[in-house]
């Protein structure tokens, strides 16, 4: 693995230097410009180029005018849209749907870069400026909402964004394949029209007659006065995200049809090699020095990406819906030779800061049916219980672990990126739970139980109390044996459907028995693809078709959260209102058990 010196063009003077008349593609994204294997538009960028394309990026362009848009041309082939890293929504509001102040894929760590709902507008300017010009999107916001969606921030049922938006084709999942044989196409002189049956991909039309072996799930119409509809689509859609066995979807959506070709097929450990070795700067572009740079860099420029999917399929996280249940890894090879790359880099201290992905411990696919079956269409590897067929082994993590820690310049590698600890827990062999404690942790292991109560945890579809409570025990038993004082720093979500305020106040008592205060708490935010989002929106879990409470109020919103942090005085009037509605007024006094005292405690405005 070697560094290149040079990006990929962002104007007119980059394309002089290089001698291009005109690029092949461009890609538009809502984040700013960063060369590094962490950063979608990088990516695709680098792997057109690898295949002997001509791509240029045009990053945060200014939507209040078509200038930016025009600056490197019309492009030969297509534009490639993304909005960045994170939904132009979420990256713009909180749960509470306030503006936020900051983005960290922005130059300084600034807002205010991009629009809202960025790949919509992106791509209405390009149609202004070149109006025949081919458009293709992709990136977690084209993916998690191709097909009609709740919209969190609207309340109500949003349209596919392929149809918003009026591109061409829509790229779904990690793109690499797909956008290689998406080029190849152009190469031999197709036509964007003409590119409907490559995997990974969907498209409008309006007539579905020459389709086969597809499923059609209700309207756009239907689903968007009709939540049982509503429900009934996304169950549909979700059993059929598997490359093997599922299926293509269509959804009607007035006088046409968008249509789900199925999932792209997995990528291989040679592929994934392939794509990570690719000669990135690793940097952001030097545009961005006077203002800071881009923030998002620091958080991954001495992390390794190990593997991408994840099969632990909690309902609040859309990843399954983009990346997949299936895991794609590297060869420890390649992991390792990008160690020895990272401790070349001019700023490198001798710190991994992670090794891993979406769950770090889940190195390898959970079963070896799925090389020949796929996924189960009915059953979870991790959720309620681990499936027999799971396979449960951190050996080749574990080595992996070892070669990179022993490199030269290297002093210490974490591990951030989020254990599994129930499947950690179900591992027999305690080896790597041992010198995960004794050599991964900087003084505190984050881990995601996100609630206790267990008709919460049933919603969220993570494993009961109990186990919780084992791993906790025995985190706190081998630190114990090697003398090492650290600690445990739970994420934990408040007003998740299932969660009323019996469960918030369960959860409060747990936290009180800890004896630790979370400094954040999350609540539960209602982004697009997830199962989480869909009860949210619905009342009931499609899964099961049960019935679930959905605290909905921001009332009672503000309340539940209050209770995870009933210790801090600003929250006193808010727990106090929960635990007498709640008719826990037994946990309002000054004895042991009580969660606050009978008289507010003072509280200073810093």
């Amino acid at each position: 693995m070697r560094l290149t010196n040079t990006f990929l063009p962002v104007n007119k003077e980059d394309l002089a230097a290089r001698n291009i008349d005109r690029l092949d593609f461009i890609v538009v994204s809502g984040d700013g410009y960063v060369d590094h294997p962490s950063f979608g538009a990088a990516i695709i960028g680098r792997v057109l180029e690898a295949q002997g394309f001509t791509v240029g990026i045009i990053a945060q362009p200014d939507w209040r005018s078509l200038d930016d848009f025009k600056k490197l041309g019309k492009p030969k082939k297509a534009f490639l849209v993304t909005s960045g890293n994170i939904d132009s929504m979420v990256n713009h509001y909180t749960a509470a749907k306030r503006k936020r102040r900051d983005d960290i894929y922005s130059p300084g760590g600034k807002s205010g870069f991009r629009p809202d709902r960025a790949l919509i507008v992106y791509c209405n300017k390009i149609r202004e400026a070149y109006k025949e010009a081919p458009i293709i999107v992709g990136g977690i916001e084209a993916s998690l909402r191709r097909f009609a969606h709740y919209d969190y921030w609207d309340d109500k049922v949003r349209r596919s964004i392929l149809i918003d938006s009026r591109a061409d084709l829509l790229v779904y999942g990690m793109g690499e394949r797909t956008i290689v044989q998406i080029g190849d196409m152009f190469r031999y002189g197709s036509d964007v029209k003409n590119l409907t049956n490559i995997k990974g991909t969907m498209y409008i039309t309006k007539d579905i007659q020459q389709l086969s072996n597809y499923i059609t799930v209700p309207s756009f119409e239907e689903v968007s006065k009709d939540k049982k509809a509503y429900a009934e689509a996304f169950k549909l859609e979700s059993l059929e995200q598997d490359d093997i066995r599922g299926k293509t979807i269509v959804q009607k959506h007035g006088h046409e049809y968008i249509v789900q070709n199925p999932p792209q097929s997995p990528l291989s450990v040679e592929e994934m090699d392939f794509f990570y070795n690719i000669p990135y700067t690793r940097e952001y572009h030097p545009m961005y020095e006077e203002a800071g740079g881009i923030p998002a860099l620091k958080e991954v420029k001495f992390s390794i990406t190990s593997h991408r999917g994840c099969y632990g399929s909690c309902s609040f996280c859309a990843l399954t819906f983009h990346q997949g249940r299936v895991i794609q890894n590297r060869s420890a090879d390649s992991i390792v030779d990008e160690a020895k790359l990272i401790t070349s880099l001019k700023d490198f201290k001798g710190y991994i800061h992670d090794i891993g992905g979406p769950t770090a411990n889940f190195r390898q696919r959970a079963c070896k049916f799925q090389i020949e079956r796929g996924t189960c269409k009915n059953r979870q590897c991790l959720f309620p219980n681990p499936c027999k067929s799971l396979i449960i082994d951190h050996k080749e993590y574990l080595n992996l672990l070892r070669r990179v820690r022993k490199l030269q310049g290297i002093k210490k590698v974490f591990i951030r990126s989020g254990i599994r600890y129930d499947y950690l827990i179900y591992d027999k062999n305690d080896e790597f739970f041992q010198e995960l404690c004794r050599h991964h942790i900087s003084g505190q292991l984050k881990v995601a139980p996100e609630h206790v109560s267990d008709k919460v945890l049933k919603q969220m579809g993570k494993p009961s109390r109990h186990i919780y409570d084992k791993f906790v025990d025995k985190y706190f038993h081998i630190n114990k044996k090697l003398n090492k004082k650290q600690f445990l720093v739970p994420y934990l979500m408040s007003s998740h459907p299932g969660s009323d305020l019996n469960a918030a106040i369960e959860l409060a008592l747990y936290i009180k028995d800890m004896g630790y205060t979370p400094e954040q708490v999350q609540d539960f935010y209602p982004t697009p693809g997830s199962l989480s989002t869909t009860m949210y929106y619905t009342g009931f879990n499609p899964m099961t078709n049960e019935k679930v409470y959905v605290p909905k109020s921001q009332e009672e919103k503000d309340m539940q959260r209050a209770l995870l942090q009933f210790k801090l005085a600003k929250n006193y009037n808010l727990v106090k209102k929960a635990l007498i509605k709640a008719g826990r007024e037994d946990l309002i006094g000054n004895h042991k058990d009580c969660l606050i005292p009978n008289k507010a405690p003072k509280f200073k405005l810093r």
